[in-house]
């Protein structure tokens, strides 16, 4: 089905079938696999997951982690990835940008 993925260790892998990728996204939700990172500096927490939706829009690869900075309830900034590697330097960029701000 396109846009739809499922992750097999780190890589994401399109869904054959929506029905296919329902039933991954709710065992993976449940067991906290779609979470990769999630640190909370000062106020501010900053949370890295797997989104298994195309959020790229047509570009050039499929977007498909995000990192958020949230202070209480608002979300200060996000960025999408298309790797799990691509969102885990992002995850840690964000993470030093936030101690940074924290001096």
């Amino acid at each position: 089905m396109k846009g739809l993925y499922i992750l097999v260790g780190h890589e994401p892998v399109p869904a054959s079938s929506g029905l296919e990728w329902a039933i991954w996204y709710e065992e993976a939700h449940k067991d906290g696999s779609i979470s990769l990172a999630y640190d909370t500096i000062g106020e501010a927490t900053v949370s890295t997951v797997f989104l298994g939706i195309d959020h790229g829009f047509g570009g050039t690869s499929p977007r498909l982690f995000e990192t958020l900075v949230f202070v209480g309830e608002h979300h200060r900034d996000g960025r999408r990835y298309a790797t799990w590697d691509e969102a885990m330097a992002g995850h840690q960029e964000s993470v030093a940008r936030e101690r940074e701000a924290l001096q």
